[in-house]
């Protein structure tokens, strides 16, 4: 490992956030112009079963803090079509301290809807929804107008760029129900019940929305699928680490100079992500942070160079849940902040 002193941020080449300071980049004509949809006809040219290998070769894990291998999880759908698959983006985001999905879809919702559409050939399914926390509404308003832009164009509906392949989404508002972050009460919520946890078995892949099989995967994860179709599974393990590759958003909130989103190669460590966001606001010094989230167990200044990714995170002690990243100084009380 590195020093303290001679560690630097690696460069960083943005992957998942490369279109977020083009101007208008919610739009399908920015999208289009920088490799928008590409992806998606590349995929349809292949077959269902060659995507979910490329997934699963990629090593993509799920970004929405179990951190399962994407492409093993898709492969749980049943290849037969005897009941209508479904696939479900959780946009729940109620985790406190969590922002990285809300401006992903805000920036770029074209990149998910993209990858919705590439996702849902792959696992044969012809309806897709994408849950959002309901307290989101300028959100739900883009990702409704680029789900209209998205069937103008071709992309959506039947028979997507001649393919004879077929997708319908869906733009749902949640209630606001922090339990709706958990996938089998989301679906409760979706179905028009109230959110609460399923017994499994059985899973969602076996008998999950409306009892049909069902994939949830959450909004990063997701739009990370066009980038590995255009770059390949090769491409995508040269970033992050040998079991945790490819990009992450981080989200750095707290006693920084510049919170904000900060993307980077899965591994990174909070002494990288400080110089990102310029240091400790006020040249206070660190006291402790999270991770991933206020659920995560706490670290301290001790674990400035603790791999973040899902081993490097969890051989340390805690988890790295949502990478959302609250760093707090030296004058905020522990027991104050965990109340």
């Amino acid at each position: 490992m590195t020093t303290a002193e001679t560690t630097t941020p690696d460069p960083v080449t943005p992957v998942l956030t490369k279109r977020w300071l083009s101007p208008e980049s919610w739009r399908l004509s920015t999208y289009e112009q920088l490799e928008g949809y590409t992806a998606l006809r590349t995929a349809l040219s292949g077959t269902p079963e060659q995507l979910v290998q490329l997934v699963k070769d990629s090593g993509l894990r799920g970004r929405g803090g179990a951190g399962f291998p994407a492409g093993v999880k898709w492969s749980f759908m049943p290849p037969n079509e005897d009941k209508p698959h479904y696939l479900v983006i959780n946009a729940d985001e109620g985790e406190p301290g969590t922002c990285k999905d809300i401006p992903l879809m805000m920036a770029d919702p074209h990149s998910l809807i993209e990858g919705c559409v590439i996702a849902a050939y792959a696992m044969r399914s012809h309806h897709c929804f994408i849950y959002v926390r309901g307290e989101a509404l300028h959100c739900i308003r883009r990702l409704n107008a680029a789900v209209r832009e998205a069937y103008d164009a071709g992309y959506l509906g039947a028979n997507i760029l001649g393919s004879g392949f077929g997708l319908d989404i869906t733009v749902h508002a949640g209630a606001g129900a922090y339990i709706c972050g958990e996938e089998t009460a989301l679906l409760d919520s979706l179905e028009g019940r109230r959110g609460q946890p399923r017994l499994k078995p059985p899973f969602p892949a076996a008998a999950g929305l409306y009892a049909a099989p069902t994939t949830v995967n959450n909004v990063e994860t997701i739009a990370s699928v066009p980038f590995i179709v255009n770059g390949g599974a090769d491409w995508f393990r040269t970033m992050g680490s040998e079991r945790s590759p490819g990009p992450k958003i981080y989200s750095i909130s707290g006693h920084v100079v510049n919170p904000g989103q900060y993307e980077a190669p899965l591994g990174t460590t909070l002494r990288q992500l400080l110089e990102l966001a310029g240091g400790m606001k006020d040249d206070i010094p660190l006291k402790f942070w999270t991770p991933g989230g206020s659920s995560t167990p706490l670290f301290t200044a001790e674990h400035l160079d603790v791999p973040l990714d899902f081993e490097g995170a969890a051989a340390a002690g805690s988890m790295l849940g949502t990478t959302a990243v609250m760093v707090f100084n030296e004058t905020v009380s522990v027991p104050w902040a965990v109340m």
